[in-house]
């Protein structure tokens, strides 16, 4: 087929799943932000433009969120409104089988789960972070205070990060082999650049040891020391207090973190939700569209709806469930993320492979 210049159904049908994907998901993402608002309209204790501005980030919340869910709730719609029409079954008269039919769902499919993991690689990945500092009235509440964390061989405390200015106030690093100090840095002021650190008018106290007692340190002033290669600002706060990390950063903390022989199970949770999880959404959207019925005649309209949209809500659940586990450190991410879509695709794959006869 020429993308190009596609034919006819398949404008027909890219134009009508494409307005009711933008229906749902404008109508859901609005509906959950509207919600999240009067829950907790009591709190948001700011001006009016920033109670705007909450809603707004919520929304953009809401959309990543709830995309997937849309992806297949305009496909049951798009598809129950064709069989209503008996254009389902016109189409199938012309000669179209449910593969080439499918190909239109999963070209706009695949253009909105691309759109939004390009949108999850920006600032668009912490726009809950930003809803929680309007709805906690600490409008300049940026500041992170008192970080203790590994780095390399070396231990890192860090009294004040500022992550939107990039600059840290008084830094201390620690080299410890066994029960012994090696040496110490302190700055009172670090700035970041090129993906490093510079702490600048730095202090190196070098310790001195005698069968195995700590007799003396010899002091030297540095007048700048690059160090925490590749941490980040928002690395950084996110490690210390939890927060978003969009797919790069996510990224970037997983090979540091790995690099160092560290934990990573929840940064990779984090990135599996965000790049393997939403994927499941089309491979539903495969096995709902060979599945219902081509026909009118042939099924209960309000029986395949329930049964359509429980199906969609027990697995997107227990996926979301799978990925709070994980997050837990409970079990691997692999076995909660990428296993259960693997498997959906499997299926997905057999159905379109095999289930062109079952109409």
């Amino acid at each position: 087929m020429n993308f190009i210049s596609p034919p006819l159904y398949f404008r027909y049908l890219v134009t009508l799943y494409g307005k009711n994907l933008l229906a749902v998901l404008f109508g859901l993402s609005f509906a959950f932000a509207s919600i999240d608002y009067f829950q907790h309209i009591q709190k948001l204790d700011v001006s009016g433009n920033y109670k705007i501005l909450y809603i707004f980030y919520m929304w953009q919340e809401a959309l990543g969120l709830l995309y997937p869910l849309s992806i297949v709730f305009a496909l049951i719609m798009t598809k129950l409104s064709l069989v209503k029409n008996n254009t389902m079954g016109a189409l199938h008269a012309f000669g179209y089988d449910k593969k080439r039919l499918v190909v239109p769902f999963v070209f706009i499919a695949l253009l909105t789960y691309g759109i939004f993991t390009y949108l999850h690689t920006t600032q668009f990945s912490y726009a809950k972070d930003k809803a929680s500092v309007l709805l906690e009235n600490q409008l300049n509440a940026y500041d992170v205070n008192d970080l203790f964390f590994k780095y390399n061989d070396t231990f890192v405390y860090i009294k004040k990060l500022d992550p939107v200015e990039k600059k840290i106030q008084d830094i201390t690093i620690f080299k410890v082999e066994g029960y012994k100090v090696k040496y110490t840095i302190n700055a009172p002021l670090a700035t970041f650049h090129n993906d490093e650190w510079t702490a600048i008018n730095a202090i190196l106290k070098t310790s001195v040891y005698e069968n195995k007692e700590l007799i003396r340190y010899t002091t030297e002033h540095k007048k700048s020391i690059q160090t925490l290669k590749g941490y980040k600002p928002k690395i950084i706060e996110s490690l210390h207090e939890g927060k978003a990390l969009n797919i790069v950063d996510a990224y970037n903390t997983w090979k540091l973190l790995d690099k160092q022989k560290l934990n990573t199970d929840k940064i990779r949770s984090s990135l599996y939700d965000k790049v393997a999880v939403p994927f499941f959404s089309i491979a539903l959207l495969i096995i709902l569209f060979f599945k219902l019925p081509f026909h009118a005649r042939m099924m209960s309209f309000g029986a395949v709806i329930a049964l359509a949209l429980g199906a969609t809500f027990v697995i997107w659940g227990i996926l979301f469930g799978l990925n709070q586990v994980a997050s837990n450190g409970a079990i691997l991410p692999e076995w909660t993320a990428i296993f259960p879509v693997l498997l959906l695709w499997v299926y997905a794959l057999y159905v379109y492979f095999f289930d062109e006869t079952k109409i």
